[in-house]
């Protein structure tokens, strides 16, 4: 047993029981024998890596204890007291923290990077600020469903200096969103002192710039900590609001082990392993003798015995076999498409017509559907596509967004995990790198990682034609294609953009819908009037012919059609592949072997475009059949030019007819 001495804390037991007292104790010194344990196998090499929450038990077990087992609460590394006090099996963390099949990942991802919808929490990744924005999209779900819940999240003093951070809690304020944003302010961000990263004397002090309720918390006690949180999430039950509270902490081990502590000033340290959270408590329920030695030795030794057993466990769990069929099957959520025939009622449509009819009517077939996007209620959006949707389906689903894509996506992330499907509108897709990291690492990754999907969809009005200059032309849709876990749709016609709209919403993972604004008003089309879906993955051959396989998509479709109408005599196959991932390879290898020549036209520069791995794989799978080289076709390697005459000559169109015709000539 510890020598028991005076607290160095001041605690004001208020009207806790001695029950409640005894189990924040209990559920403190858990996490904290548990990462003594660890701490000795990763010396041993038994575990990888260990970021260390010791001095910091109070804030993770006196939030989880505050907040109702249904509520969903956000860690990030040095949150393992909100895993044991939402009493997760020992026996899944361990296999996690080794890479075993029953942990959270698959062994796909380790320490706490991993969610868990069976406990209500979701892990962080190590961008640390899109959990932020995730939890106001959970937030927001529970306000659209008025359950009365709350929400809490966690990032370090280091992770307020992210945009994520602030985009979070200007949404949460101008939307109300009941969530708790928890600051562990534990003086350093690695090496990086406080006095390095900010200059306000506190960072609670943030809040007031975004018109919200702060406070600042003495994060090692644990009274303090569990009472103030308990009566806020209360409060905002009853009247929701989000509320940013910095909790005063101190971190005692290095940013992970391997980095140390050298850098910490000794009396610093001495300092505050004075405050430790866990001995000075102990010490004051010693005092008022509602804990003794017979319980504290009983819960030392039970917790000690429960670590043993589960580690065993862990350990002769087998390691996890490698299979390829596994891995590959686990990137995408099984999708059921359900095919969804129209009716024989036409009406002729623009794309952006048909586009807005598709996302209102699939705001009528589910009745959650959330769309949100920068004037996109009153204003209907810049290309006027949700124009009356506000009048017909109201402001709680069709939502302004302040402009902060980052957030706007994570949020329909946290949706999604709380059940709800989420559209975001990019008002043009050259501003999606505001939002890419959540798109590429968050959305792309959490299914493989921890079997949570992502039902969102990302509208991407994109594309050259218009005179807009270098940032609001561009048709980025190779960022996206090589990112394992997204769908990319890119359709050319009315009629495709609606079926294959449908699709993407019902779709349970994330879908980049490309949207031509150069075709918007130019391309009209006779489109079923009822709801109808389109598969993913069927290319349209639009016109057959012998000589040649044309292969491309969105505004080169036609601009390949007008070039075939301009030379009657060239026979030709049209392949318009609509869907980029997944990518209908047997259509464009039935039709270069029957034809022997390929030509690939994209309206993206050429370098890493979708044209080079389509080029590739023809190489690769049709090589035999192959009368003359493949030829890719399109735009200059230079950004997209403003003026009209410069951007014609930009664009990949002006060069096509003769690439084809040189290639016939082979």
């Amino acid at each position: 047993m510890p020598t028991i001495t005076k607290s160095n804390i001041d605690y004001d037991k208020r009207s806790l029981s001695d029950k409640v007292l005894l189990k924040l104790y209990y559920n403190m010194l858990r996490p904290r024998l548990i990462e003594e344990k660890m701490l000795i196998l990763l010396r041993q090499g038994k575990i990888s890596k260990w970021f260390s929450g010791i001095g910091q038990e109070a804030i993770s077990v006196g939030v989880t204890m505050a907040l109702k087992p249904s509520e969903y609460i956000l860690p990030m590394h040095r949150n393992l007291g909100v895993f044991t006090t939402r009493e997760i099996p020992l026996h899944r963390l361990f296999c996690q923290w080794q890479g075993k099949a029953s942990g959270f990942t698959k062994g796909r991802d380790r320490s706490f990077h991993f969610g868990t919808q069976e406990y209500n929490i979701v892990g962080m990744i190590s961008h640390l600020g899109p959990q932020l924005g995730v939890a106001d999209g959970i937030a927001l779900a529970n306000l659209l469903k008025k359950n009365g819940q709350v929400t809490a999240v966690f990032t370090g003093e280091g992770g307020t200096s992210e945009g994520d951070f602030h985009e979070a809690l200007n949404v949460a304020s101008v939307w109300q969103l009941p969530v708790i944003f928890c600051i562990e302010n534990n003086g350093y961000g690695l090496s990086t002192p406080t006095n390095e990263q900010y200059r306000c004397k506190h960072l609670a002090d943030r809040g007031k710039g975004y018109g919200m309720e702060s406070f600042v918390l003495d994060g090692n006690n644990i009274i303090e900590t569990y009472s103030k949180v308990k009566k806020l999430a209360e409060s905002i039950r009853k009247r929701p609001r989000p509320i940013l509270i910095e909790f005063k902490t101190f971190r005692r081990r290095g940013h992970e082990e391997a980095s140390g502590t050298k850098y910490v000033p000794k009396k610093l340290m001495k300092e505050w392993e004075a405050k430790d959270p866990i001995e000075n408590f102990r010490s004051y329920l010693y005092s008022k003798k509602i804990l003794n030695a017979e319980i504290d030795e009983k819960y030392i030794s039970d917790i000690k015995a429960e670590i043993d057993t589960n580690l065993e466990s862990a350990y002769t769990e087998d390691l996890i076999i490698p299979n390829e069929i596994n891995e590959l099957n686990d990137v995408y959520k099984t999708s059921d498409y359900k095919h969804i025939t129209h009716n024989e009622e036409v009406k002729e449509l623009r794309l952006v017509d048909a586009i807005s009819e598709g996302l209102r009517q699939s705001m009528e077939v589910h009745k959650d559907l959330v769309i949100m996007g920068q004037d996109i209620a009153e204003y209907g959006g810049v290309f006027k596509i949700t124009e009356g949707f506000v009048e017909q389906f109201g402001n709680d689903r069709v939502r302004n967004t302040p402009i902060c894509e980052s957030a706007i996506v994570e949020a329909g992330m946290g949706l999604s995990i709380a059940g709800i499907k989420a559209i975001v509108e990019m008002q043009f897709s050259d501003f999606v790198t505001s939002g890419f990291n959540p798109i590429v690492n968050y959305l792309a990754k959490s299914y493989y990682r921890w079997a949570q999907n992502a039902d969102v969809v990302v509208r991407m009005p994109c594309g050259a034609g218009v005179a807009a200059g270098p940032f609001h032309s561009q048709t980025n849709e190779a960022w996206f294609t090589k990112t394992p876990g997204l769908k990319v749709v890119y359709p050319a016609f009315p009629y495709d953009a609606k079926g294959l709209l449908a699709t993407a919403i019902n779709d349970p993972n994330p879908v980049l819908f490309f949207e031509h604004k150069a075709l918007y008003r130019s391309i009209r089309q006779d489109v079923p009037t009822d709801y109808y879906t389109l598969p993913f993955g069927q290319a349209s051959i639009i016109r057959k012919g012998e000589s040649i396989s044309i292969i491309t998509y969105g505004a080169s479709v036609h601009w390949a059609l007008e070039t075939l109408e301009k030379n009657p005599e060239i026979s030709a196959d049209l392949i318009d592949l609509r869907t980029l991932h997944p990518l209908d390879k047997d259509t464009i290898l039935k039709s270069v072997k029957k034809t022997g020549k390929a030509i690939i036209l994209q309206e993206d520069s050429l370098f890493g475009g979708i044209a080079s791995d389509i080029s590739a794989i023809l190489m690769e799978e049709c090589f035999e059949f192959l009368d003359a080289p493949v030829k890719r076709v399109a735009s200059m390697e230079t950004p997209i030019p403003f003026a009209p005459q410069l951007e014609e000559q930009y664009l990949s169109k002006q060069k096509f007819e003769f690439a084809l015709k040189k290639l016939l000539e082979y």
